[in-house]
């Protein structure tokens, strides 16, 4: 079996625009959430979300590009650029056709897709546009990816909601593994901030009605209330060992395991025992070789919902055992960028490898008030200094999909 290395990555994130401003924003407790501005939301009852600001398509691609992609795939291309750059990656002298792009998205082109349907309700369906199709199906980021790098190699996307990230860099894993692709852009983009993503997820009742942007995503608090809608996307650099050290790669991290499985429970709510969640963390742990005392930090899926939070620290203590589970560090990345949904689990990938390169450990901010069913620590308000060498993403998606990967500390041997 082959081994499998990050040498880039890329973010758009509410929280900046690249890697470094995104770990600088989580390192520092900064809140991405503030009141929306994408789109007048009073009537939806939702005030607050985690919007991407400043983001120039410009520095990332030509108009002509970017005019004929939805936002999401926008801020996969955006991202994807960032991590061939941040590799080093000279397409030209490698066989692309072993290069390969695996980006998710939970939902798609959402933005255009509301606003076609719009256009044709009030003028006809011969006003529909063009590129309506292109725009809007959820394969275009990995598609656009794949033009604009030149990966020839595997391109796919992955839809299993707010784990499609995850998935993806776990299937990126698994086929570098087994000697089908040499590199692959991998993780996930996500842009639903507009009125029907709002409104259809408030509908739900998943969605924080707080109006105080420091008081809306609370993960693990005992009043929180639900979450709050983020955008932007994050994608690695996977890359076979061998390959990447042949070309004088800087290695970031190691992925080591892959845990993916189903709840086969609810369409909505996670397994009140954690027992879903809790054996995709044994998986990754397993397929690592290593037990539950060598985690050194867990990048928790952290919703800030009364359901999940209590569920994921329920399989947590079921992955870990007691013992182990409150030894461990756990943070929520959600609670400074908001729920990204299907590009969740690539920004918080990022969050496991800075945490392991810095040898630090982000916060989960706005945990004021401790829930008894959440009792493990949660790294409350104040990131603290800490030696990582292992740790775990977890992504848990609607339809019952748990994902988890199993990152280590770069080491030769």
């Amino acid at each position: 079996m082959k081994r499998v290395v990050i040498t880039g990555m890329g973010a758009v994130t509410p929280l900046g625009n690249t890697v470094e401003e995104f770990w600088d924003g989580l390192k520092n407790g900064k809140n991405g959430i503030a009141p929306i501005t994408k789109f007048d939301a009073s009537e939806t009852g939702i005030t607050v979300a985690a919007e991407v600001k400043d983001f120039d398509p410009t520095l990332y691609m030509g108009r002509k590009e970017y005019r004929r992609m939805d936002l999401y795939s926008q801020y996969a291309v955006a991202a994807a650029v960032q991590a061939v750059a941040d590799s080093g990656l000279d397409v030209e002298a490698i066989d692309a056709s072993r290069f390969g792009v695996i980006i998710g998205s939970g939902i798609g082109g959402l933005i255009e897709m509301e606003s076609g349907i719009i256009k044709m309700h009030d003028k006809g369906p011969k006003r529909v546009p063009p590129m309506f199709v292109p725009m809007t199906i959820g394969n275009m980021a990995a598609g656009n990816t794949s033009i604009k790098v030149g990966a020839k190699g595997i391109s796919l996307d992955i839809v299993t909601a707010c784990a499609s990230a995850t998935n993806s860099i776990g299937e990126a894993f698994r086929n570098i593994k087994h000697g089908y692709s040499d590199v692959i852009i991998a993780g996930g983009a996500e842009g639903t901030i507009c009125e029907i993503g709002i409104a259809g997820f408030a509908a739900l009742t998943a969605l924080s009605e707080s109006t105080d942007p420091d008081h809306a995503s609370t993960p693990f608090d005992k009043n929180r209330d639900g979450f709050v809608m983020g955008e932007g996307a994050g994608v690695l650099m996977l890359e076979e060992l061998e390959h990447a050290k042949k070309r004088g790669a800087m290695i970031l991290a190691e992925v080591v395991g892959y845990g993916s499985n189903s709840d086969a429970f609810h369409m909505t709510a996670p397994t009140p025992d954690g027992s879903g969640a809790g054996e995709a963390m044994k998986m990754a742990m397993q397929e690592a070789g290593i037990g539950p005392s060598d985690i050194d930090y867990i990048n928790a899926h952290g919703t800030s919902t009364p359901a999940n939070d209590s569920a994921e620290t329920k399989a947590i203590k079921y992955a870990l055992g007691e013992e182990a589970a409150h030894n461990v560090a756990i943070s929520s990345s959600k609670s400074m960028t908001g729920h990204l949904l299907g590009a969740a689990g690539g920004i918080e990938a990022i969050a496991c490898v800075k945490a392991i390169e810095n040898d630090y450990l982000p916060p989960t901010i706005g945990l004021n008030e401790p829930d008894e069913a959440c009792d493990l620590d949660y790294v409350a308000n104040v990131g603290r200094e800490k030696q990582v060498r292992y740790t775990l993403n977890n992504s848990l998606g609607f339809g019952g999909h748990n994902a988890v990967l199993c990152f280590k500390k770069w080491e030769e041997a």
